[in-house]
């Protein structure tokens, strides 16, 4: 028994009539060899958006202009602490999209093998032995119950023709506003959508693009054996769910229920019960977060970022039942930002990360948590923490070296088997997950560990192309797909080499690296890097130079300290979270790192959009880019790099993250000011008083937006120590910098995600924020008045120390700031 959907993005109510059951879906368990979304990336020769492209894409996803320098004199009070766009839900009850398309029911008979015994609501187009196959994993009759996961590839011609009549309904719209404003006319709008949802609609577009092609079919599959004596077969009874949100907590008790209750009654109208069941799950109030916002979320471990939203969904519907048009604003907050529960039938969520709802199934209610901003690749219930162990134990106890190849072992021989996984996917090569008398079920999970491990909510790609569980029978058609990872149970396939480039074999904890592997080739990037950083350069085997085997304290990827760490946080009991958000640092780090090697290699970088701008200095400081302490280490870092990266540039992933970045800039509210690298100049660099000053004042006076806010809160996560690099800036020997740190601190404070960012802030820097705030506070009401400001009066007079940090007189002698904080020398430190 199962249930269908393509996986993509909650939509807004306005989905085509080709989501209903006037068309059969065609499905496949393989991508199709070409498809005009995907040109060739297998073999290097896609197509990189251009910069004037990316500008297109901005212009027509967002109005607000780029932001200016402006005065330091703006009270901190007129502020806006939330976003002032209605908020919209993620699965709206008026949508006609469906959480479940389709239920299966497959059964095997002795006689005529995988049979497909039941499908509901109607029949799906294509090999309906296939599908029962899949249902059947290998070896289930000797278990009593099994799971898998699989994937389904729609047909491209109805998904091409949906696309484009999306396109020309935008088109339409954008005509229509042009001429509604020519003629000074409001609300030009065909379709009858408003602006906001417009915006919505266009932001949730840009979120599926990504050169990925049409939605994937996300199938769930309970395999359940019972014996019949009274016939000559044994029979399977399998539910397949498949879903366009990931179900975190185990959707196993409702597909068990519903199991029983088929035994009991084998009947069509016993799946109907539980398709209009699981469709009926109301999801109404799970509000729609933006870019900017699912990113903070992602990030962030604390249970209740956001909650106002959840709030403001509940406010607007309840004002909706009372017959009310205009709901609390947003903008008049309840006191400390959020309500307290709100008895009877709505209530705030007890973990913002999830949404709780519950479907009710032949009267027993069954609880469901809805992710509320899923990272990419992210897929069924896992984890990451089991993957990592059952590889990195047999690899600490007793080490083999792997066989050296340029893009997998970047730090020798004794690469850590996870490094040497991740590299192999990176690089797209073909990676099979063995589990010989293991349940399919568990190298599923392993397949799909690996997506995130790689994809760490950055890169996309992967799980198009993963194969959770498949057989022996499929291997042609698997042989045809480029960089492939797939979960088997045969050992026939440890017998092929030919057929996969790294093995990863559960039971043993063990990867070998196939003796049949593409060689690399050099590359013109690796012989202009080798010209340019001769000391550095990596010779063909992806050693020496920089990139030398571990020995003593050389480590110039860091992967060996990464692991470490991630070893220390799992035995440590950090959960599942923090894993996974280290991973998203390292794989974030990795992305930084590839466009700083562009630039040096090649002058310029698709990974990095916007970088004139960046560098023109519009609020006083230039420069983009990752930070590094110094041109040696630099230099080290990118030669230990270089295979890895150039081996990445021509595989899917690369392709799919320059059109990501793409959609993003278009959404960002500040272009001209790269915030990761600024604070990554106060992290990582001593910096004299001027050049820090510059960077604090250039934040204030580009922060000053709740969406501007957002942009710093993603540099600023809370393992990075959060505000406090900012916080640095309250003991600046410059009173000018000490009271533009006040007032970006306030504004970060008072908004809805930066308050929680500002608890977690150390009470030192909470006390000088206050000190500042209440000796500065008159002080500034008196030059306001006299029409003097701050910034003016900080360029007119001489640099001194007085008020809080400086101490009192001349700051003599030079002050730097490094990554612990301000260092006075001379007289007047504070």
């Amino acid at each position: 028994m199962a249930a269908i959907l393509p996986y993509r993005p909650p939509t807004n109510g306005t989905a085509s009539s080709s989501n209903g059951l006037d068309r059969k879906t065609s499905l496949s368990s393989f991508p199709a060899s070409r498809t005009s979304s995907n040109q060739s990336i297998g073999n290097g020769t896609g197509r990189m958006p251009s910069r004037a492209a990316a500008r297109r894409n901005g212009s027509n996803s967002s109005t607000q202009s780029v932001p200016t320098p402006a005065s330091n004199t703006e009270p901190a009070s007129n502020f806006i602490s939330r976003s002032t766009r209605k908020l919209k839900p993620q699965y709206p009850a008026d949508s006609t999209e469906r959480h479940v398309e389709y239920i299966l029911v497959a059964t095997f008979d002795i006689d005529r093998g995988p049979i497909m015994e039941h499908q509901y609501p109607g029949a799906i187009s294509g090999d309906e032995g296939m599908l029962a196959e899949l249902m059947l994993p290998d070896q289930a009759h000797v278990r009593n119950q099994d799971w898998t996961i699989f994937f389904l590839h729609k047909d491209t011609g109805d998904e091409e023709a949906e696309a484009q009549a999306k396109r020309l309904r935008r088109e339409r719209r954008k005509k229509a506003k042009e001429d509604a404003e020519a003629d000074n006319v409001e609300g030009g709008n065909p379709d009858g959508v408003p602006d906001e949802e417009e915006e919505a609609d266009e932001e949730e577009e840009e979120d599926q693009e990504g050169g990925e092609g049409p939605p994937l079919i996300y199938v769930l599959n309970l395999v359940n054996t019972k014996q019949d004596s009274s016939v000559k077969r044994g029979a399977v009874v399998i539910f397949q769910d498949d879903r366009h949100h990931t179900i975190t907590n185990d959707p196993k008790p409702l597909l068990l229920l519903a199991l029983e209750e088929y035994f009991k009654s084998p009947y069509p109208e016993t799946l109907a019960m539980l398709y209009d069941a699981v469709n009926a799950m109301d999801l109404s109030l799970l509000p729609r977060l933006s870019t900017l916002e699912r990113y903070i979320l992602q990030a962030s471990d604390t249970k209740d970022m956001f909650i106002e939203k959840f709030d403001q969904m509940i406010q607007q519907r309840m004002a909706s039942e009372a017959g009310l048009d205009n709901p609390t604003s947003p903008d008049s907050p309840p006191k400390n930002g959020i309500e307290p529960p709100r008895q009877g039938r709505y209530a705030l969520p007890r973990d913002t990360h999830e949404y709780e709802t519950r479907v009710v199934y032949n009267g027993i209610p069954i609880p469901i948590k809805i992710p509320t901003a899923a990272s990419f690749e992210t897929v069924g219930d896992f984890s990451c923490i089991k993957l990592i162990q059952a590889f990195s134990a047999p690899h600490t106890t007793s080490p083999q070296p792997f066989a050296l190849h340029p893009h997998l072992t970047t730090s020798g021989a004794y690469t850590h088997p996870i490094i040497v996984l991740v590299n192999a996917m990176l690089t797209q090569k073909r990676v099979i997950f063995l589990g010989h008398n293991r349940p399919s079920g568990e190298v599923a999970e392993a397949v799909l560990a690996a997506c995130t491990l790689v994809s760490g909510g950055v890169l996309r790609g992967f799980t198009r192309h993963a194969f959770p569980y498949t057989d022996l029978s499929k291997i042609d058609d698997l042989l045809k797909v480029p960089g492939f990872v797939a979960g088997v149970t045969n050992p026939t396939f440890a017998n092929h080499p030919e057929w996969w480039d790294l093995l990863c074999d559960i039971p043993t904890g063990r990867m070998k690296i196939s003796n049949r592997i593409e060689q690399a080739y050099v590359t013109d990037g690796f012989v202009y890097f080798q010209q340019q950083n001769p000391a550095y350069a990596p010779n063909n085997s992806g050693v020496g130079g920089g990139a030398q085997p571990v020995n003593g304290n050389n480590d110039p990827t860091g992967d060996h300290a990464f692991m470490d760490d991630i070893i220390r946080s799992i035995a440590s009991r950090h959960g599942e979270s923090v894993i996974r958000s280290k991973w998203r640092d390292y794989i974030t780090k990795f992305t930084r790192i590839a466009a700083a090697f562009e630039e040096s290699v090649y002058g310029a970088s698709a990974l990095y959009i916007g970088a004139q701008e960046a560098d023109a200095g519009a609020y006083g400081v230039s420069g983009h880019g990752y930070v590094w302490p110094d041109e040696t280490s630099r230099g080290r870092e990118l030669g230990a790099n270089v295979w890895r990266i150039e081996g990445w540039r021509n595989t899917r992933s690369y392709y799919s993250f320059i059109q990501d970045l793409a959609a993003l800039w278009g959404r960002l509210p500040i272009r001209k000011l790269d915030l990761g690298h600024q604070l990554d100049r106060l992290r990582q660099l001593k910096l004299s008083h001027d050049d820090s000053g510059h960077i604090f004042l250039a934040m204030r006076d580009a922060v000053r937006t709740y969406e501007e806010v957002c942009q710093l809160l993603t540099v600023t996560p809370e393992n990075h120590a959060g505000l406090f690099y900012l916080s640095l800036g309250l003991f600046h020997p410059d009173g000018a910098v000490r009271w533009g740190t006040v007032e970006l601190l306030e504004r970060v404070k008072e908004h809805e995600a930066g308050r929680h960012f500002w608890s977690q802030l150390g009470r030192f820097a909470k006390c000088a924020y206050v000190r500042i705030k209440r000796e500065g506070g008159g002080q500034m009401v008196m030059r306001e008045e006299e029409g003097v400001g701050v910034q003016e009066e900080w360029e007119g007079r001489p640099r001194t120390g007085t008020g809080g940090g400086g101490g009192e007189g001349e700051g003599k002698g030079k002050g730097v700031l490094g990554g612990s904080g301000w260092m006075e020398r001379g007289r007047g430190g504070g």
